[in-house]
C-alpha cells in the first residue's frame, strides 16, 4: 500500500465518500492500484506522494486542464492577482473584462453572471430561466451536476438519469416536492422531446441540454429543438461545461450553428481555476435581478484573472485545433493497436474528449485491467482520454507504445479464454455512484 492509499484509507473515515468528486475516487479507476493523491503536476506529468512519476493520459484534471497543469501564462495572472489582493470590498475589474471577452466570442449574448463551479452555474441558469418564464418545469437532456433541480429527476419511478449519465444517483435529501419538476429526454430522440412538449404544454420554463457530448446531432436535432423553443417562447439553455472551449474558442454550439438563450461554461475555460460563467440574452438574464442570486466568493479576483488569461491564450493560439488533432491521433492509435491484436474496438466521443471499449469483454473489467497495466508502465490512463496541448508528439508516441503492450496482453487473455477479472490486482472499478463502506 503506497502513501496515497494509506492517506485515502484515513480520508474515508473523515470525508464522506472519501473525496470531493466522484470522478476522483480511486474506485472509479483501479481500486488498490490508483495513486489517489498528487504532490505536484506540470504539463501532463504528475508525481504522487511517493514522488513516483506518471504521464496523465486520462482526464487531465477532470477535463479542466486543456493547457496542461501549472501553465505559466495563466498561473502568472493568478499570482499577480494574489499580490493585488484576491478579495476586496470593491469589485475586481476583471469581472467586466472577462464579460467583454465572453460576449465578443458569443455575439448573440448580452450579459454574464459568474459562480465557482459548473453545477452551481447550471443551478443559477435554471433559476434565471424559471424566474423569467414564471414557470417551473424543465426538460432535460444530458448530465448537469449534483444540485436539487437536476437530481429531482430521480424522485420519480425508475432511474431516469441512468439513461443520460450514471446509474444509481440517489436523490436522498432532495425535497419530494420537486418530483416532476423536470423530465428527461435522450439525445437525438426528437420524438421523445416532442412528446414532452405536448404533455407539458404551457408549463415549461426551459429546455436544458448539452449541445454535444458523445454523438453528433443527427437529422437537424438541435435546430429542430431551437425552432420549437423559439416558437413557444421557451428558454434554451446549453450546458457547455464539458464541451466548451474544446472544439473551438467558446461554446461548441458555435461550431454546430445553433445559438441558445443561455450558455454555461466552466472547466476548460479556466484551465483549472474555480470559476464558471452563465452568459445569455438580455431579456432572459435580466430576470436574475428578480431572484436573490448572490455569493461573496463569486467576486474573488484570482480565478477571474486566471480565466481571462486562459481565454485570451486559447483564442490567440488556436488551442482548439491542437486539441482536436491530438484527440484524432489518440483515436487512430487505439484503432491501430486494436487491429494489430485482432481486437474488436468501439471508439466514440468528440475528438478532444474520446473513449474506447473492446467488444465481447466486460467493459469494467477491461477498464480496470487497462488502467492497472498502464500504471505499471508509468501512465495514468483509462478507457477515456481528454486532450491537452501538453500532450506532445513525443509523449503520445510513448503512450502509443504502452497501449500496444497492454492491448496485446488483453488479446492474449482473450485468446486463452482467461477471465480478465482473475488478472486484476484488486477489485473491479465502479461504474456509477456506489456508497463506500
Amino acid at each position: 500500500m503506497n502513501t496515497g492509499w494509506r492517506l485515502y484509507e484515513e480520508a474515508k473515515t473523515r470525508i464522506p465518500g472519501g473525496t470531493q468528486l466522484l470522478s476522483k475516487r480511486p474506485e472509479m479507476w483501479a481500486p488498490q492500484s490508483w495513486p489517489c493523491y498528487y504532490s505536484s503536476a506540470k504539463g501532463c506529468e504528475v508525481w504522487d506522494l511517493d514522488r513516483k512519476h506518471y504521464y496523465d493520459f486520462s482526464i487531465m484534471g477532470v477535463g479542466a486542464n486543456v493547457l496542461g497543469y501549472a501553465f505559466d501564462p495563466v498561473d502568472a495572472a493568478a499570482k499577480d492577482a494574489i499580490d493585488k489582493s484576491g478579495m476586496c470590498t470593491l469589485n475586481a475589474p476583471e469581472e467586466v473584462e472577462l464579460a467583454r471577452e465572453l460576449i465578443d466570442l458569443h455575439p448573440w449574448a448580452d450579459m454574464v453572471r459568474y459562480s465557482k463551479t459548473g453545477g452551481e452555474a447550471m443551478a443559477i441558469a435554471v433559476r434565471i430561466a424559471r424566474a423569467a418564464a414564471k414557470k417551473d418545469i424543465v426538460l432535460v437532456c444530458g448530465y448537469h451536476g449534483w444540485t436539487d433541480w437536476y437530481l429531482a429527476a430521480n424522485l420519480v419511478k425508475g432511474d431516469p438519469l441512468a439513461q443520460v449519465h450514471l446509474k444509481g444517483l440517489e436523490p436522498a435529501g432532495v425535497p419530494q416536492g420537486l418530483a416532476g419538476s423536470n423530465r428527461i429526454f435522450r439525445y437525438n430522440d426528437f420524438a421523445e422531446f416532442e412528446a414532452l412538449i405536448r404533455e407539458y404544454e404551457g408549463q415549461i420554463a426551459a429546455v436544458v441540454m448539452e449541445p454535444i457530448r458523445n454523438d453528433d446531432p443527427e437529422d437537424g436535432f438541435l435546430r429542430k429543438i431551437r425552432d420549437v423553443t423559439q416558437r413557444r417562447g421557451i428558454a434554451l439553455i446549453f450546458d457547455e461545461v464539458s464541451a466548451g472551449f474544446r472544439l473551438c474558442a467558446g461554446g461548441s454550439h458555435l461550431r454546430l450553428g445553433v445559438t441558445p438563450d443561455i450558455a454555461v461554461f466552466a472547466k476548460a475555460m479556466t484551465n483549472g481555476y474555480p470559476l464558471s460563467a452563465v452568459i445569455g440574452k438580455g431579456e432572459v438574464m435580466s430576470a436574475a435581478q428578480d431572484s436573490f442570486i448572490s455569493s461573496t466568493y463569486w467576486t474573488e479576483r484570482v480565478a477571474l484573472a486566471a480565466t481571462l488569461a486562459a481565454v485570451r491564450y486559447f483564442r490567440e493560439n488556436r488551442v482548439a485545433e491542437t486539441l482536436v488533432s491530438t484527440g484524432r491521433t489518440v483515436k487512430a492509435l487505439w484503432r491501430k493497436n486494436a487491429d494489430q491484436n485482432h481486437l474488436h474496438i468501439h471508439i466514440g466521443g468528440i475528438d478532444p474528449m474520446c473513449h474506447f471499449a473492446i467488444d465481447d469483454v466486460d467493459p469494467l473489467a477491461v477498464k480496470t485491467y487497462f488502467t492497472q497495466e498502464m500504471l505499471k508502465l508509468g501512465f495514468l490512463a483509462g478507457t477515456g482520454f481528454y486532450a491537452s496541448i501538453a500532450h506532445t508528439e513525443k509523449k503520445i508516441k510513448a503512450y502509443d507504445e504502452a497501449c500496444g503492450v497492454v492491448f496485446q496482453k488483453i488479446a492474449n487473455l482473450m485468446r486463452e479464454n482467461r477471465d480478465i477479472l482473475s488478472c486484476l490486482d484488486g477489485d473491479i472499478c465502479h461504474s456509477g455512484f456506489e456508497r463506500l463502506n
